[in-house]
């Protein structure tokens, strides 16, 4: 007998003598010399006195199959799951790992706690933690992947042809960046819009979204009339709404080489900021197409026409500073000459009235010198500019346009009538009606058309904004990227892992964003810590400016 006493305490004597005298009664069913328990589900065959090795063999393998068919007991699961998949691989179904897997598989938690199951889908902590992270302080970006093989088709090269619907993620990159571009050049303006009238400006502090890029110019714009001396008279703590010169944006280069690396090129980006002062309006009311003029032989009878009030601000000279045609046209022919022989690319960028001057600049910088690189405008909500010839104008030069357009948006069909554009060209061609057209856009003195690939939005798509915001928000920039930043394509909705904050969008428009997500805003500490971290800065920088907001 074995000695147990030193292994096992005494309590469990007992216990291990009867595990163990169970063991001596359990027998084999293919076991063909003894009897089998009782408690078997099965019973062997016996075994007659005298019986030969042939027969003793033809029992061994009677018992082995009725062994062998007989059912396993039923194993005793926690939740009934019947859809549950098991691994047939036969090399891993035995493993430890794998029996884990499967039991995890078999719980059904949604049945173990259905209060869970039952709780509303947008409350669930995974989206709340979402909307915390859109809330944060740091903007969550896309990755910059590496462009260096495909940046001419990023810039247009070929019309941004199967980049638009579905929306390319590098292209969405690269819109997003240059629209925050602008947003710098609004922040510069509203931090200190007036002008001295008097001497000449001084170069201005712009804080660039992009570290690897450096402000080389600062841009001004100039209206031709003027506004009567009462009104200054009247309020003079905005005197800067009449000035007939305002900065209007900037010239910044690439200086990084790991950026240049990465982009294939040295990018020039001009930036141009939207209306903002009383004279700026005015002009943009000015909607009689004029002649554009031109130096070179044949353009000037091509029959390019652009708006009076744009063209204004583009070429009119202020007391003090160039006109912002000549400031634009200088600034890139210096950089092209301190740049020679590297591979350049130019990228003007505008929204609202910065859209329409950006067109203008594009149209101008491909005549100014020669072995001009390649120059691409990416303008947002940007209002009709000219007739079909400057559309004409535009191709011939190559000069490439994106206009990023929000359906929701008035302002993307002013000024005037627009003729041959799109779908109602497409009809009137296929009736035979080009000449009708012709006619129209000779004779017709707000016969507009606009230019370019157009990439279309829809304020409706976003899951944050009402889809009856009103216009101010629907022309908003910062509502611009935020629908870029979501946009899949056009039979797609919002994508689920928009990376763009929040915050500003809750700032700025408030009023347009649903009720459901204002509440949860206002249940998280970012939004409030974010107000009072751009509080502390305005008043830190002494930015806190009396100036009106932007109307764009």
């Amino acid at each position: 007998m074995m000695l147990v006493g030193s292994t096992l305490p005494a309590h469990n004597l007992n216990l291990f003598q009867a595990k163990r005298a169970s063991f001596r009664n359990y027998t084999s069913a293919l076991n063909t010399s003894t009897r089998a328990p009782s408690s078997c589900s099965y019973s062997a065959v016996s075994i007659k006195p005298g019986s030969n090795s042939t027969e003793l063999t033809r029992l061994h393998l009677a018992n082995l199959d009725k062994l062998l068919q007989t059912p396993p007991p039923p194993q005793t699961q926690l939740v009934p799951q019947p859809d549950i998949q098991i691994d047939k691989d036969p090399n891993n179904s035995g493993s430890l790992e794998n029996k884990g897997r499967r039991l995890m598989e078999g719980l059904s938690l949604s049945r173990l706690w259905t209060q869970v199951k039952g709780a509303a889908e947008d409350m669930s902590p995974r989206h709340l933690n979402h909307l915390q992270r859109l809330l944060s302080k740091t903007g969550e970006y896309s990755p910059r992947n590496n462009l260096s093989t495909r940046w001419r088709e990023y810039h247009g090269s070929n019309n941004w042809a199967g980049l638009l619907d579905p929306l390319d993620e590098n292209l969405r990159r690269e819109v997003v960046r240059y629209g925050e571009f602008i947003q710098a050049a609004y922040h510069s303006f509203h931090s200190n819009p007036a002008m001295s009238a008097e001497e000449a400006q001084l170069p201005r502090q712009v804080a660039l979204p992009d570290r690897s890029y450096k402000v080389t110019k600062s841009l001004y714009a100039t209206s031709s009339i003027g506004l009567p001396d009462w009104v200054d008279e009247a309020r003079p703590d905005l005197s800067w709404m009449t000035q007939r010169s305002s900065w209007v944006g900037y010239v910044a280069v690439c200086d990084d080489k790991r950026e240049i690396a990465r982009m294939g090129r040295r990018d020039i980006v001009i930036a141009l900021r939207g209306t903002s002062t009383c004279l700026e309006w005015a002009e943009n009311l000015r909607a009689q197409l004029i002649q554009m003029p031109s130096t070179e032989e044949g353009h000037q009878q091509s029959g390019a026409r652009v708006e009076c009030g744009f063209l204004s601000l583009y070429k009119t000279r202020g007391a003090h500073v160039p006109s912002l045609a000549e400031s634009v046209v200088e600034e890139v022919n210096r950089l092209m000459e301190q740049y020679k022989g590297e591979t350049l690319s130019i990228t003007v960028t505008g929204h609202s009235l910065g859209a329409a001057l950006a067109l203008l600049v594009g149209d101008e910088l491909k005549t100014c010198a020669e072995n001009m690189p390649s120059v691409a405008v990416f303008s947002f909500g940007g209002p009709r500019v000219g007739n079909r010839g400057f559309t004409k104008r535009m191709d011939d030069k190559n000069v490439k346009v994106l206009r990023i357009v929000n359906s929701q948006d008035v302002i993307t069909r002013v000024p005037g009538i627009f003729v041959g554009e799109g779908v109602l060209e497409e009809k009137l061609k296929n009736a035979k009606a080009g000449g009708f057209i012709d006619m129209i856009d000779r004779n017709m003195p707000l016969a507009y058309s606009h230019v370019g690939t157009e990439l279309r939005v829809d304020t409706k798509m976003s899951p944050y904004l009402k889809p009856n915001a009103d216009v101010a928000c629907c022309h908003d920039l910062e509502a611009y990227l935020h629908l870029v930043d979501g946009f899949l394509a056009s039979n797609c909705p919002f994508r689920e892992n928009a990376k763009r904050s929040l915050v500003r969008l809750l700032q700025d428009q408030g009023s347009n964003v649903k009720k459901l997500y204002i509440s949860k805003a206002n249940n998280l500490t970012s939004l409030n810590l974010e107000r009072e971290f751009s509080q502390k800065n305005l008043e830190r920088e002494g930015l806190m400016a009396t100036c009106l907001p932007s109307p764009s």
